[in-house]
């Protein structure tokens, strides 16, 4: 394990902290990220439509299509959402405006989707691909409003307005060239053309969908993470990144099938799979090591787990990978990525043949895991009792290692004992 960990260290780690900083990967990042509020709050709006028990949910039937009204509107429109945090996020890093780079990213994704026009309604858009459905092209399009936006600033082809103009003014004529050539092109191509970007994006990227929903593309990602964090990065900052477009994809597949009503949704694995039933206290699923910390022999291991405790019951784990540590540390590396993986199997298999509902609703993650994993599923009991079974597993799993390391420190408590006297 020590060879492992000093090839991740050396060979491993340093692309994936460069990766971790790479402009483009950061302001995807960060705008789907900044969506999350409004996904969390859309999505309890499905609970309320859908309740979990049957009395309530014949109850508030009549009233479900206005009960899903925020749910369509916050859910529905992620990918509108996360084109402008995109577009902002990354015209920021080039010392652009933000606010133009992310209404131009926006502009340029709306302009992907042709209206249409309904009788008795008029013109209309239709939302199928405002969600998470489009969230592919809502990247590509933040990425090339923005970069088409610096190239033309730094050839100074851009509307200078004289001094003592409002800076507010001057901005919105600065962006009045790119604005023309961003909307110019997106229009040839999706309307003159008839190039219909979303469906061609759909097409070039869903195999890496379908990859992210099966028990290989379940196990790749948690085996990335907890690599990562063994070596002392930030496992979901990295890969997180790169993977959270797919995982907003299956969920939102999820949530639309719940909300008409599906008995079996079509995903497994989307986001909140792995926060529930995977990083149970956070990456490695630490909670079970914490709770074991408690009944140490050891005092630093006892202090350590009463300090833990209370973040580890709400995902905040790293006073405990950097507390006890478990970067670098061949001993506690093990489990912490082996665990993950197990309670990754179980999960997927036990979601697989419907013994346990499937993940729609994106719950904050600081809950305790079980609350968690009931409100995910939409209110099924089975999910606590899985979740519950995945602590032991992996408590089970931390336990020789655990004592393992016990045993170092105490040897080592012991020696500076008797170095005092």
């Amino acid at each position: 394990m020590e060879s492992i960990l000093k090839w991740v260290e050396e060979k491993f780690m340093p692309p994936m902290a460069a990766l971790a900083n790479q402009r483009h990967l950061r302001a995807i990042r960060d705008g789907i990220v900044g969506t999350l509020p409004l996904i969390i709050v859309g999505s309890f709006f499905l609970i309320i439509a859908s309740p979990p028990v049957k009395s309530w949910a014949d109850a508030v039937a009549p009233y479900a299509g206005q009960i899903l009204i925020p749910f369509r509107l916050s859910v529905g429109l992620m990918a509108l959402y996360a084109t402008y945090g995109i577009g902002y996020s990354l015209a920021k890093s080039y010392d652009i405006d933000p606010v133009s780079g992310g209404l131009l990213s926006l502009a340029a994704f709306i302009m992907t989707n042709i209206p249409q026009n309904i009788k008795d309604l008029g013109w209309t858009l239709p939302m199928g691909n405002l969600g998470g459905a489009g969230l592919f092209v809502a990247i590509l399009m933040a990425f090339f409003a923005v970069e088409v936006q610096r190239f033309l600033y730094q050839k100074n082809i851009k509307i200078t307005m004289p001094e003592g103009v409002p800076e507010s003014v001057a901005r919105s004529f600065e962006a009045l060239i790119p604005a023309a050539v961003i909307m110019i092109v997106v229009w040839v191509v999706r309307v003159m053309l008839g190039f219909d970007i979303q469906k061609f994006i759909m097409t070039v990227f869903s195999p890496l969908v379908t990859a992210g929903d099966t028990l290989i593309g379940v196990l790749v990602p948690i085996l990335l993470i907890t690599l990562l964090w063994s070596a002392g990065i930030h496992g979901v900052s990295v890969v997180g990144t790169m993977a959270r477009p797919i995982w907003m994809t299956l969920l939102d597949a999820n949530t639309q099938a719940a909300a008409a009503g599906a008995a079996i949704l079509p995903h497994i694995a989307p986001e909140p799979f792995f926060q529930w039933f995977v990083w149970i206290g956070g990456s490695g699923a630490t909670l079970s090591l914490v709770i074991l910390m408690l009944f140490s022999k050891s005092k630093y291991l006892r202090n350590l787990g009463r300090v833990a405790i209370l973040p580890g019951i709400c995902n905040i784990n790293e006073p405990v990978i950097f507390g006890a540590p478990i970067m670098l540390n061949p001993i506690l590396a093990i489990p912490f990525i082996v665990g993950p993986i197990v309670t990754g199997i179980i999960s997927y298999l036990a979601m697989y043949f419907n013994l346990v509902a499937r993940p729609y609703i994106l719950a904050p993650w600081t809950l305790p895991a079980p609350i968690g994993a009931y409100l995910t599923t939409g209110g099924d009991w089975r999910a606590i009792v899985l979740c519950l079974i995945n602590i032991i597993i992996t408590g089970i799993i931390y336990y020789p290692f655990f004592k393992a390391y016990e045993r170092q420190m105490l040897a080592e408590e012991e020696s500076d004992v008797q170095e005092e006297v």
